[in-house]
């Protein structure tokens, strides 16, 4: 079998290293790829940026089914091409990804279906906007409505930032159509996780359970970030709390597509903020698996995800089960100087360990040229290590990043601590 995955991040990366452990597969092509999929003899790297290039990899190398990373090929209806030409493809469609696409249409998509969520408006009108924030106070939170490459969410602790937002992104139009129109919501308190599952139209395949850290630094301060590093499973997500999201919030959501017409297929994300009396409400949804959650996911899944995959574009999710390591995997990334604001690109990676059973070395921002390995982006690398615990699975985790060096490296150093601080 000969599979496509679309994009270049270290999301692509452990989705082709988990289909790679297929006996089924017969060559893997990765489009555009990065330095991690360019140095392994079972990938192919395929240049290409635009939905018709991705159709024609497909055609050209008759592959059989085609797998969906990120965002924006979603948003520019990559899908609805592929499916136009009889190509088996897993993603949603362009409208139904309005579900990451437009916070405002989630929010009213949420509001219409009772699905848990923080109050919101929506303004077009910075000084609207603006009366808005002087109403509520802070802290509150401002999106941008479109899609945003990571820099379209503030958490405003003081109502100076939340106005200071709301020019940056409305009146100064630093993000273009992404912020054209913005999302003011309440700020949620509490602790947030990934809540992940598949969807074929119909049916429902829930993932591992995973925990993001999304800030910069150490104890979550700085700014927000793609991700800094996950654990899974995420120690908060108790058999009775993924019982209840799957009811109060997955289950709605699909079926809710589905009555409008909009039936979605693809990866379902939904980040979930868990207040202090275990109720869950709905951050944010995306349309596709998380990063770094999919390297954390991908390390304990042990079914063959080929299988998973061609039940999820033949519509018979309900016909498999999926098997999970009992260890714990946490992945802690290693980003580039100067991330997120102005990461330094082109210096050396050495020292990256051969994959073993107990961990992994996932790349994200890197390049292979001239025979060597190259930053090549904010997130470089996510080191994943499993074991029996939490602090086992960190331990292992930041012996491994010892042995990697590239100039001005970055990381946490208290991924998972969420995870500790509750259980062992």
């Amino acid at each position: 079998m000969k599979i496509l995955i679309i994009g270049n991040g270290g999301r692509e990366h452990a989705l082709a290293w988990k289909l790679a452990q297929s006996p089924r597969i017969q060559r893997i092509l990765v489009s555009p790829g990065n330095g991690g999929t360019a140095i392994n003899q079972n990938f192919r790297n395929i240049a290409a940026q635009t939905p018709e290039e991705f159709l024609k990899i497909a055609q050209d190398e008759a592959v059989d089914i085609t797998l969906v990373g990120p965002e924006v090929p979603l948003a520019a209806g990559v899908v609805d091409l592929f499916r136009s030409h009889n190509q088996k493809i897993f993603g949603p469609t362009r409208a139904a990804a309005q579900l990451e696409s437009s916070k405002d249409f989630a929010k009213a998509f949420m509001a219409r279906h009772g699905i848990p969520t923080a109050r919101y408006q929506s303004f077009t009108d910075a000084n609207a906007a603006h009366a808005y924030i002087d109403t509520h106070g802070a802290p509150i939170v401002v999106k941008a409505d479109g899609l945003a490459a990571g820099k379209g969410v503030v958490v405003a602790m003081t109502t100076e930032a939340a106005h200071a937002a709301v020019d940056h992104m409305l009146a100064d139009n630093t993000l273009g159509a992404a912020g054209a129109r913005v999302v003011i919501e309440e700020f949620l308190s509490g602790e947030e996780a990934s809540f992940i599952v598949m969807v074929d139209g119909t049916h429902i395949l829930p993932l591992a359970t995973s925990q993001d850290h999304k800030r910069l630094g150490d104890a979550d301060t700085g700014p927000n970030t793609g991700g800094m590093g996950a654990y899974s499973p995420a120690r908060i997500i108790t058999p009775q709390l993924h019982a209840r999201i799957m009811r109060e919030i997955i289950q709605p959501t699909v079926q809710g597509m589905a009555k409008e017409g909009l039936p979605f297929t693809g990866f379902l994300y939904a980040g979930v903020m868990i207040d202090n009396q275990g109720n869950p409400k709905t951050l944010e949804f995306n349309c596709r698996m998380g990063d770094p959650e999919t390297q954390v996911i991908m390390a304990r899944l042990r079914t063959d995800f080929v299988d998973v995959l061609a039940h999820a574009v033949n519509g018979s999710l309900d016909q498999i089960d999926l098997d999970w390591d009992h260890r714990t995997a946490l992945g802690v990334v290693l980003a580039a100087s100067h991330y997120p604001e102005n990461p330094r690109l082109g210096d050396r990676i050495t020292g990256i360990p051969p994959d073993s059973d107990d961990h992994v070395v996932f790349h994200a921002g890197t390049r292979f040229t001239d025979g060597g390995l190259y930053t090549h982006g904010g997130r470089v690398l996510c080191v994943v290590a499993l074991d029996q615990t939490v602090k086992l699975a960190q331990t292992r985790a930041y012996e491994t990043i010892q042995k990697i060096h590239f100039e001005g490296m970055y990381y946490r150093r208290d991924i998972g601590h969420l995870g500790i601080k509750q259980k062992p």
